[in-house]
């Protein structure tokens, strides 16, 4: 099931299946794909978190960390879209497009099986800080 919701960012597409969004996105197979949680026990149990990042990861907002198993996590305990991910424990995310194509919501909506909207719509925003953890030193990606 692929669900189009408005991210604590941008418009997004998010599954329990990484497949269904790499096939919708036209992407490469194994394109790494980013999992967006309202838990951060989520990511403990998926990935180890290096002591120096643990309080970066619950207080930053719109940001996604990639850690050194390749798995890239964004914590979302804030805002309407945290509801939504709270009873689904995680889903695959990605933004609401073809792959390197600016966002469409003519194809956004028809890609996806069911549409969560909120009070905000959906629409095209900024996405979100990225960081990759090393064993001693933080990178920013974007």
């Amino acid at each position: 099931m692929l669900f189009l919701a408005q991210s604590d960012t941008t418009a997004g597409f998010l599954s329990k299946s990484k497949s269904g969004i790499i096939n919708i996105k036209q992407s490469k197979k194994d394109k790494p794909i980013l999992i967006e949680t309202s838990s951060l026990y989520t990511i403990k149990i998926q990935s180890r978190i290096p002591k120096i990042i643990n309080k970066s990861i619950r207080r930053r907002k719109k940001t996604t960390f990639i850690f050194q198993n390749k798995k890239s996590f964004r914590l979302i305990n804030h805002g309407l879209h945290s509801i939504f991910l709270h009873n689904l424990q995680h889903l695959y995310s990605s933004s609401a497009n073809l792959h390197k194509c600016k966002f469409d919501l003519k194809f956004a909506t028809n890609s996806a099986d069911v549409l969560v909207v909120d009070k905000r719509g959906i629409f095209e925003n900024t996405p979100s800080t990225i960081f990759k953890i090393h064993k001693n030193k933080i990178k920013k990606i974007r």
